[in-house]
């Protein structure tokens, strides 16, 4: 019979301390994406993904897998970026039921402009502290433990349930 998992005080204290200094960071990048070109953080992942995309195009499917946010929730943040003219949608030239993404140069105008304030609050508040090998041994343990979670795709990744036909709730 097993018994339920416990943490080591060093575990837990690993854990609270990733919390934290994701939440810390977050916070300022956050905030520096607002002053710096009006975005929110999903905003300015979808641009850089986007903007690092051969062609500067994805199927809106990827992305929200990518930047593991709901589809909805994407589509939401995508058409408020298209509205600014960051970015484009259309039809997929592959599949027709999905959506592309395309950034525009309005939309690598406002990266640009984001750009060098993000990564000097990333090496002021994260990679100041750290020497190279640190850096280079957070960039492996991180790389791991994200592999291991992915392993698992994101609820967004997963296939839609099919709701009988003619059931109860029924809206297709």
């Amino acid at each position: 019979m097993s018994s339920d998992p416990t943490l080591t005080p060093t575990q837990l204290g690993a854990y609270f301390a990733l919390i934290e200094v994701s939440s810390l960071l977050r916070h300022a990048v956050e905030q520096q994406l607002r002053e710096a070109g009006d975005l929110s953080y999903v905003q300015f992942q979808l641009l850089a993904t986007l903007g690092d995309a051969p062609r500067g195009t994805q199927r809106m499917t990827d992305l929200a897998d990518g930047v593991v946010y709901s589809r909805s929730g994407l589509t939401y943040q995508a058409q408020l970026l298209e509205q600014r003219g960051l970015v484009s949608r259309a039809p997929s030239r592959e599949d027709e039921r999905s959506i592309d993404v395309t950034i525009t140069d309005a939309g690598r105008e406002v990266l640009s402009a984001v750009f060098p304030g993000h990564i000097g609050l990333l090496h002021e508040l994260f990679l100041e502290p750290l020497s190279d090998r640190d850096v280079e041994a957070v960039a492996d343990v991180l790389t791991r433990v994200r592999d291991h979670m992915r392993a698992t795709p994101p609820r967004s990744a997963a296939p839609r349930r099919r709701r009988a036909k003619g059931g109860a709730g029924d809206a297709d």
